[in-house]
């Protein structure tokens, strides 16, 4: 047994797990299972390890993606993607730092399982069509028709950012700040009219239960929940500027966004306790 090549790996291996389940949770178990079966294999007899191990992991993840939709499917609320704390190095990633960000993990849990483990293989790890048809289970011809077809959903869903990186960090940043100091005036501007507040509590903490939709009801839920000893603090999550809510300093929860045309036009709050597991410790992405 050798453990360099998933050492080596790991960090790629967690990403294409997370990409693929929108969970940390269970991105870790699919690449503990994979470690476990990588225990048994004959290294000597493997041709290209970071291939293997990547449609090792596909094939995990697959699996679990498949039990999870049913999980999901009795979720209470909105179900938002599990948040990740992530270095700011991440960010020089443009591609990489999109493919992780609240937004594109939202539209990636509209495909189906496969066409989302084929665009992710494809279009955000480059991996080749013959590899990707053997972790999948289908022909090459059969998976650049799903490939093309995921294009063409992503493309059609994803947000069209209309900023500079420097413009969206000032914006959340306003953002945080007019939150902190509870300058109404403040998050008035830097919210689009027609902003679209999401929020995660699973059932267990106080969440809206279906996305809330313009400016004046967005203010009126945040200014109603809010508690008066909250904290703001800056952090990066999914490769991208955040915040993290601290409460009598207990970490309450988080907030991601989108930004287009120097306003928020998405809001999303992950108060979940079940899955602020990995906003504490930075979490490794790579591809």
């Amino acid at each position: 047994m050798s453990t360099e090549h998933l050492l080596a790996h790991r960090n790629l291996l967690f990403t294409v797990a997370y990409e693929m389940l929108g969970s940390a949770a269970d991105a870790e178990d699919v690449v503990q299972e994979v470690w476990l079966r990588w225990v048994d294999v004959d290294v000597e007899q493997v041709r290209d390890p970071r291939a293997y191990l990547v449609r090792t992991t596909t094939r995990l993840a697959l699996n679990r993606l498949r039990t999870l939709a049913r999980r999901r499917e009795d979720y209470v609320g909105t179900w938002l993607p599990e948040p990740v704390l992530t270095s700011p190095d991440v960010a020089q990633d443009v591609e990489l730092a999109d493919s992780v960000s609240t937004a594109m993990l939202l539209v990636l849990e509209t495909l189906p399982p496969t066409e989302r483990a084929v665009f992710v293989l494809r279009e955000v790890f480059d991996v080749p069509y013959a590899e990707i048809a053997e972790a999948v289970g289908k022909s090459e011809p059969a998976v650049r028709q799903v490939a093309s077809r995921a294009r063409a959903h992503v493309a059609e869903r994803r947000p069209r950012s209309s900023v500079s990186t420097a413009e969206r960090d000032a914006v959340i940043e306003r953002f945080r700040a007019a939150t902190e100091t509870g300058d109404l005036q403040g998050l008035m501007d830097v919210l689009a009219p027609d902003v679209v507040l999401m929020t995660d509590g699973g059932g267990k903490v106080q969440a809206a239960l279906n996305p809330i939709r313009g400016r004046d009801k967005v203010l009126r839920f945040l200014a109603g929940v809010t508690p008066d000893a909250l904290e703001l603090e800056p952090v990066w999550l999914n490769g991208s500027p955040a915040v993290r809510f601290v409460v009598d300093g207990q970490r309450d929860g988080v907030g991601t966004m989108v930004v287009e045309d120097g306003v928020v036009t998405r809001l999303f709050l992950v108060r979940n306790p079940d899955k602020l597991g990995a906003v504490g410790t930075e979490v490794g992405l790579g591809r």
